[in-house]
């Protein structure tokens, strides 16, 4: 009787430990997390002194993984998944106040930590080839700020629930019904301010809500979706629950400031006194004593003596700005002249980061937030409005891709327009390629560089909320990082469709040598017309020239004329640029040169789009063989509105490389 006394005792006493959360009505409550707190963190996750859950950082490309420690029973005997519900405050701190990455999710998973998960728009939940498995076996509510059309995501704002994958099974803009009036406000999840999210699965009418409001308003008595779905034959009988989060180019920190769970019950309302502070956002607030008072009492006195009046008046000459009524909804896309004047040291020679026709490029860094930063001076002569103009450069602002240089505003002055992005360390790739001949980029670098690009158009192109035709695709508008990542950037010349219409541009503009025939015959700039300017960049890259060289022998004037004489007698290498030697992947580069041809056929049906450039070079699809191509000529621009077919044979040889 002992023993079997005795061997209960063991038995209870392992459970107990082992299996602590596999009860029935489990519950916990975090009004804030300190280090002595044992829930499971991975990745960028960590704690915060203060005592904030601080999933991530402003790195980008990482993930973040934070999990209660121990397996919740989720089912019972008849293997039907309890109810249960969850409460949680989080924020979404974007680095530039442009806007942020992508964001967080609430999941429930078979393991702790999702070992393979990617980044950026996976969430850190899954990765290009499980995302969607009916295996994952994984439920989460996602609080997203990016449209991601790969995922068939309609809005860019917006909170999700997935099953297995990201194509979210029901999705719904951000926001709230309010308590008092039942009228749905619109929230910006990236505003950097904290919310509260309830989810509520009821078990029996096998239902989930879920609830999002400011974390100042109490719960809404609607809520933001209702989701019918049996979740039993998707979870297991025991599962862990906690918090995913990934970070994108785009740089935003993300945290939880407290969380509750209950397992057949209603989770415990958080204390929202007791949970921690974010960090302040800008700079510290000072008294308006001293930031309108003081400089108002100085005016006065200074207009009470003739030097001091002059003294004025020269002063808002300086720093004098064209701002109208119109651009005031454009917030914070516009920057003030006199904070870019103060970054760039007053737009020294010695910050002058290159110039040509385009402009002149000054590196600087913002007084407040010492962000560094690239700032483009150019006249602007537009045709349509200033008002549209400027109304297009800050959808161009919207733009959020790894392989494109971030525009993060604007300035108007007089007849100037400045542009205002991100500092690029490595400057542009023509000056890796031309200017620098004691440092070369070696064949690794360079694939890289155009498998980035690559990717970068696929986005402008299709993945985008409209068709984006960059117009002017060269070497010396790739901007390289501090990895030597390619970006592709100057967006000046750009122009946006809706998909699906036709592009109504008639007017000619790029670069020689960039030009697709029928752009220059109708002044129509389409995607295939960057798929063109896109293949003369490919043979720049590789065989190290400019795609028209004036002062080179005849036979080497035109680039693609040069590639392909090589082709077509049989050693298409000869044409790779001497400085690499012999230290790259042949088969690579033979890739990247026949795609390059490829690219600059003169007909621009017979040209692949985008997307199968992308996968030419990830190796997804084998490249055509060129001998089963004709390419009736190759199109070579030389001014606007003039094309003139170059001397590439009328067909390629049957039988050739």
């Amino acid at each position: 009787m002992f023993s079997e006394i005795l061997i209960l005792i063991l038995v209870y006493s392992s459970s107990s430990i082992l299996g602590l959360a596999a009860t029935e009505d489990l519950g916990f409550t975090y009004n804030g997390f300190q280090r002595s707190e044992n829930l499971t963190l991975d990745g960028l996750a960590k704690f915060m002194p203060n005592g904030l859950l601080q999933l991530t950082n402003y790195t980008d490309q990482q993930t973040a993984h934070v999990f209660y420690p121990y397996p919740i029973n989720f089912k019972n005997s008849s293997n039907t998944t309890f109810s249960f519900s969850t409460t949680f405050v989080f924020a979404i701190i974007p680095k530039h106040p442009l806007g942020g990455g992508h964001g967080i999710a609430f999941v429930i998973a078979p393991t702790r930590g999702l070992p393979g998960a990617l980044p950026s728009q996976y969430l850190g939940l899954f990765n290009k080839t499980n995302n969607g498995n009916f295996t994952n076996r994984i439920v989460a509510v996602e609080l997203d700020a990016i449209q991601n059309l790969e995922f068939n995501d309609t809005k860019d704002n917006h909170v999700g629930i997935d099953i297995n994958g990201l194509h979210s099974k029901v999705a719904k803009q951000a926001g709230y019904y309010a308590p008092n009036n039942g009228l749905f406000q619109n929230l910006s999840l990236v505003s950097g301010h904290p919310m509260q999210v309830w989810v509520v699965y009821d078990g029996v009418e096998k239902l989930m809500n879920v609830t999002l409001a400011p974390v100042d308003v109490q719960k809404p008595n609607t809520p933001l979706m209702s989701f019918h779905y049996d979740l039993s034959p998707v979870i297991n009988k025991n599962m862990y629950v906690g918090f995913s989060s990934s970070t994108t180019a785009v740089l935003t920190s993300h945290y939880i400031l407290g969380w509750s769970f209950k397992m057949n019950g209603q989770a415990q309302e958080l204390d929202l006194s007791q949970l921690p502070k974010l960090p302040r956002i800008g700079p510290k607030q000072t008294s308006r004593v001293l930031t309108i008072g003081l400089p108002v009492i100085c005016v006065v006195l200074v207009l009470a003596v003739v030097s001091g009046t002059v003294y004025y008046v020269r002063r808002k000459r300086k720093y004098a700005e064209v701002l109208e009524d119109w651009e005031l909804a454009y917030g914070p896309h516009r920057f003030k002249y006199k904070d870019l004047y103060i970054a760039t040291n007053g737009f020294r020679d010695k910050d002058l980061l290159g110039s040509g026709g385009f402009g002149r490029v000054y590196k600087g860094v913002l007084p407040t937030s010492k962000i560094e930063i690239a700032v483009k001076r150019v006249s602007h002569e537009s045709r349509q409005g200033m008002k549209e103009f400027v109304a297009e450069i800050v959808s161009i602002g919207r733009l959020r891709h790894r392989n494109i240089v971030q525009l993060l505003g604007y300035c108007r002055r007089k007849g100037e327009l400045l542009l205002v992005y991100d500092y690029m360390p490595n400057g542009s790739l023509d000056k890796c390629l031309y200017d620098q001949p004691e440092f070369t980029l070696n064949w690794s670098q360079r694939f890289r560089v155009i498998k980035g690009v690559a990717s970068g158009l696929v986005y402008l192109h299709e993945e985008w909320e409209q068709v984006v035709v960059h117009r002017d695709i060269k070497a010396s508008n790739v901007l390289l990082d501090g990895e030597f990542n390619g970006r592709l950037g100057d967006f000046g010349l750009a122009r946006l469709y809706r998909h699906g219409t036709v592009p109504q541009t008639t007017r000619v503009v790029g670069t020689f040598g960039y030009l697709a025939p029928e752009h220059t015959r109708t002044g129509k700039a389409t995607a295939s017309s960057d798929v063109y300017a896109f293949g003369a960049f490919l043979l720049e890259v590789a065989c190290g020239r400019r795609p028209i060289e004036s002062r080179a022998p005849d036979e080497y004037l035109i680039l693609v004329e040069w590639v392909f004489a090589c082709w077509s007698g049989g050693d298409i290498l000869r044409a790779v640029d001497l400085n690499l030697g012999t230290n790259y992947v042949a088969e690579e580069v033979e890739l990247v040169l026949k795609l390059g041809l490829l690219c600059s056929h003169s007909k621009a049906v017979a040209r692949p789009t985008t997307r199968q450039v992308v996968q030419y070079l990830e190796g997804d699809i084998p490249l055509p063989e060129l001998t089963s191509l004709t390419i009736t000529a190759t199109g070579l621009t030389f001014g606007e509105g003039f094309s003139q077919p170059g001397s590439v044979a009328e067909s390629l040889l049957s039988g050739g490389r």
